[in-house]
């Protein structure tokens, strides 16, 4: 662990000599840069401030802020977890968790009701129920209770939460609030609305919920959320309205229904909620593979929300939305075969063994059959979406470099290709099957997405679906990719640099972090960009009970810093723990 050369507390740090990016989407230049404690000092070029406790030359470096995700699920990591990694390791420096309208809080103080919690997130979001059975302190009951929770705790990043629809239901309707086909009585909703004021009014960042068939609690149930009408949202989220502060983010089946009509009622809904409460919101867009041009119309959609006065944005992601497939993955093509089965339970190293054995091969390859509908078929017979893993990974792959693209190449079948690649390594090579953002092959709709004004950056999902997807490393994608695109246009490093940081941050009402200027905390990112790059994910067991969830390092951060304080040197951790609980909208700093 690296020991910081000076106090980490009272430092003054000058930053010599880098392209400043300063977040504005204003033009890089380079300049200099003071730290003076949590904030920044000064910025300008050939600075000679006097008491300098350490200097960092950036020459040939770019110097940003650090980065704001609004879009992660670490409500039960923040509890046991000062790193918060991934997220971390990929230059962010402050974090919006309680997305999708699922959390923790509030929790009423019983086995049962803490079990419900842990199965609505092991379903939803892909954690391990033993690593948070283990890992909850469940010191909270009240919304507000668990903002003085995470107000105990310190970490590398700072860290803001939102109220989440289902929790909040099941705890005010008690075992009704999980039945989407149950509505709450006049009580119940005047019992939420007030719930969340008292949330928003203690810190809270805002209000989420969830209204996809895609999310259902560990038993496989739908969420209580899903059906929820127009006037059980505004009666929540008019507490935003009357507390004068808030966001709403919320994901609907409206991008990927191919029910149009359905589509269309769900964006009715949203300009309803907009109109009622006027607070900024925004909704999930991504591009299904059976409906891949829906996100043009709800940009458009956006575009007139935005003419009539309202705040609504779509949600994108820089890249694909991808699973990760393996033998130490939770799915691969190979997952319904009887002849895998067999030996499913072994040791990794057992069960390459037995893998590699011709005879099973032939009966494995033998028994995969015809595709399955939905996304179990995508998941078993997609060979055309389906690539191995690079180191950087490329998340623009081209065709030739699918496993169909092999398969044809070496004239073998494409079951017989995804087979061998999957024992590589010992078993732990990871395929890369893009689902959503990549329906024509390229990321040229993900760039049309980028550069309208009706988005802003999200999605990373970072701390969920631990066993299947790693979007975490979406920052360093962001710029990697978009900076030195291969197959088509580019975009500048500065609009994708806003993307990251200012345009996050005063989405959620920071006004307090996000651009390099004086007055500013001083979250910092010191950057190779041509080093920059994410390493494929791997496998670790380090979630409480030995959780397993996928991780992912980076190349290219040089330095970064949390309040004054560096946290990451060379992309390790100096244990410094500089980050806290945010509690709701931050107004500017004075310099």
């Amino acid at each position: 662990m690296y020991e910081p050369p000076y106090d980490a507390v009272m430092a003054r740090t000058l930053v010599r000599n880098g392209l400043l990016v300063n977040g504005t989407g204003a033009p890089a230049h380079v300049a200099d840069l003071v730290i003076d404690g949590e904030h920044i000092a000064e910025v300008g070029r050939g600075l000679r401030p006097d008491g300098i406790d350490a200097t960092i030359d950036a020459g040939g470096l770019i110097v940003t802020p650090g980065f704001v995700d609004i879009h992660t699920h670490f409500d039960g990591q923040v509890t046991w977890d000062p790193i918060v990694a991934p997220s971390s390791i990929h230059g962010v420096t402050s974090l919006v968790m309680g997305n999708c309208g699922v959390g923790f809080a509030p929790a009423r103080p019983s086995d049962a009701d803490h079990e419900w919690l842990i199965g609505l997130l092991e379903g939803v979001e892909d954690i391990p129920g033993t690593a948070l059975a283990e890992g909850l302190t469940w010191d909270w009951e009240t919304f507000s209770d668990y903002l003085d929770a995470l107000d105990r705790r310190s970490w590398t990043l700072d860290v803001a939460t939102q109220v989440a629809h289902a929790p909040l239901r099941a705890y005010v309707m008690g075992r009704r609030g999980a039945d989407p086909d149950e509505a709450p009585t006049d009580d119940e909703l005047r019992m939420m609305y007030e719930h969340t004021l008292d949330a928003v009014q203690a810190g809270a960042l805002g209000f989420t919920t969830s209204r996809t068939y895609v999310h259902r609690t560990r038993d496989g149930s739908a969420l209580g959320t899903r059906f929820s009408s127009a006037d059980e949202l505004i009666a929540i989220a008019s507490a935003l309205r009357d507390a004068g502060t808030g966001v709403i983010q919320m994901i609907s089946d409206a991008y990927q229904s191919t029910d149009t009509d359905f589509a269309y009622a769900e964006l009715d809904l949203m300009r309803e909620l907009a109109r009622a409460v006027r607070r900024p919101l925004s909704m999930t867009v991504q591009q299904n593979l059976d409906t891949p041009d829906r996100w043009r119309e709800m940009l458009d959609f956006a575009a007139g929300c935005r003419a009539e006065g309202l705040d609504v944005k779509a949600q994108v992601a820089p890249r694909p939305i991808g699973l990760l497939s393996g033998y130490t993955a939770g799915v691969h093509p190979f997952m319904l075969c009887s002849a895998y089965h067999e030996v499913a339970s072994l040791p990794l190293a057992e069960r390459v063994v037995a893998l590699r054995d011709p005879e099973r091969r032939a009966r494995v390859i033998g028994q995969h059959g015809a595709p399955h509908d939905g996304m179990v078929g995508q998941i078993t017979h997609s060979w055309d979406l389906l690539f191995p893993l690079t180191d950087p990974v490329d998340y623009e792959p081209s065709p030739e470099a699918s496993v169909a693209g092999i398969a044809a190449r070496e004239g073998r079948a494409p079951t017989e290709v995804a087979y061998d690649l999957l024992l590589q390594h010992d078993g732990t090579q990871l395929l890369y099957l893009p689902l959503f953002n990549y329906a024509r092959r390229d990321l040229s709709d993900t760039r049309e997405m980028l550069v309208s004004n009706d988005v802003v950056l999200g999605l990373s999902d970072a701390g969920a679906h631990c066993g299947v997807i790693c979007d975490g490393s979406m920052p360093t994608t962001a710029l990697a990719l978009w900076t030195h695109r291969r197959r088509g246009d580019g975009l500048p490093l500065e609009r994708m640099v806003h993307h990251l940081t200012q345009r996050t941050a005063r989405h959620v009402g920071w006004n307090d972090r996000g651009v390099l200027a004086p007055g500013m905390l001083a979250d910092i990112n010191v950057i190779d960009l041509d080093a920059l790059g994410a390493h494929p994910p791997t496998i670790v067991h380090d979630l409480p009970a030995g959780g397993r969830r996928l991780m992912q390092t980076a190349s290219g951060y040089r330095h970064t810093f949390k309040r004054g304080v560096e946290t990451f040197r060379d992309g390790n951790a100096t244990g410094a723990l500089p980050g806290r609980l945010v509690r709701g909208a931050q107004a500017a700093s004075s310099a």
